[in-house]
């Protein structure tokens, strides 16, 4: 009988989801190539809400704050979120302009972590944002007050599980224009023939065909 929350916290399982194949040879040179790939994967594979993440902020005495939102869009431009311009998170980043966001999927055994600058976007597109949600959700937000919010990337990382805790971790860091990336952990694999090196062309949900 576990006899403390230490013993108690020790004794839930951990890792019990169940990773697809990974190939250092089969990832991208842009992290938003592979975010796509893993949320969509993520969310065929039954994982509830992967739009779901933990936005973290700093107040005004650099302590850390964190809360669960919603992903609201993603592209070069960077990932988006939204809020209350009067909300804690607005005025944290109203005074410190950075954040990070993590994802968790754990029936795949993945994560992804994301930050940088931030950013807000044009008054049309957090007008926009806020007129896309429910009449509900709109209630009680005052005129001028919803934001639409970018984290600019210049680390984005990838974190795939292992049950022998070898796990991998594919970084991606700004470099300019570009991007550098590095593969981390993991076992040592061979070469993938050329052209099986890239990530399986998959159609992406927004993309349907008419």
């Amino acid at each position: 009988m576990d006899t403390t929350p230490a013993a108690w916290l020790r004794a839930r399982p951990a890792l019990t989801g169940s990773a697809p194949a990974l190939h250092p040879d089969s990832v991208p040179d842009d992290p938003l190539a592979l975010f796509l790939n893993w949320i969509t994967s993520a969310a065929e594979a039954g994982v509830a809400e992967p739009h779901a993440a933990t936005l973290a902020t700093v107040d005004a005495g650099g302590i850390p704050d964190a809360r669960t939102l919603i992903l609201k869009d993603v592209d070069e431009r960077g990932w988006a979120f939204a809020g209350p311009r009067s909300s804690a998170k607005g005025g944290q980043l109203a005074a410190n302009p950075a954040a990070a966001l993590n994802f968790w999927w754990q029936p795949v055994l993945r994560a992804v972590r994301v930050r940088g600058p931030v950013v807000e976007a044009s008054a049309s597109e957090s007008a926009a944002d806020l007129a896309a949600r429910s009449a509900a959700a709109r209630a009680g937000v005052a005129e001028g007050d919803w934001v639409l919010w970018r984290i600019e990337p210049t680390r984005v990382e990838f974190w795939q599980g292992a049950p022998d805790r070898r796990h991998i971790r594919i970084v991606y860091t700004r470099d300019g224009a570009g991007w550098i990336r590095s593969w981390l952990g993991g076992e040592e694999l061979p070469h993938l023939p050329d052209d099986s090196a890239r990530l399986p062309d998959r159609p992406m949900p927004w993309s349907a065909a008419d």
